[in-house]
């Protein structure tokens, strides 16, 4: 069976569900994955592990996306300044919410439209984050309160 073409995305695994992290290059979408990663070892979050970096594999299957990582690059993190790392990952994950870095229709208080996104037939909630924003504190918000729409 022929493999499907993989996503410009990265993903983390955070508890049960998994953050998909979608952004232009350089939005710093590996950079987010790692401060995800490092905030579950800083007891911000209970628990989260890398998916993806960089390339990913949708799949929709029972009215849930799927994410996984593309196989050469599957448990390896680009880190600015330190180079590809090789940390622990998760080789499967339901994916529960979508981030988008460098989002143009970013909003204070965004429009009930703009709160979910769909991606292979499955509506996920969505949060953007405008250029100039820090991620982090946002999607950390995002997953201890729900998202306005959802």
């Amino acid at each position: 069976m022929p493999e499907t073409p993989t996503t410009h995305a990265s993903a983390v695994l955070i508890g049960a569900k998994a953050v998909l992290i979608r952004g232009p290059s350089g939005s710093g979408k590996s950079r987010l994955a790692w401060n995800l990663v490092t905030a579950a070892a800083q007891g911000l979050i209970p628990f989260a592990r890398l998916v993806a970096d960089d390339r990913a594999y949708l799949e929709s299957r029972s009215g849930r996306l799927l994410v996984r990582p593309a196989q050469t690059l599957a448990g390896m993190i680009e880190i600015h300044g330190i180079g590809i790392q090789r940390i622990e990952y998760e080789a499967l994950a339901v994916v529960g919410l979508v981030v988008d870095l460098g989002a143009a229709d970013a909003a204070r208080n965004p429009g009930v439209g703009t709160t979910n996104v769909a991606i292979e037939g499955v509506t996920l909630p969505r949060l953007a984050v405008a250029p100039t924003k820090a991620a982090l504190p946002l999607v950390l918000a995002a997953l201890s309160i729900p998202l306005v729409g959802n």
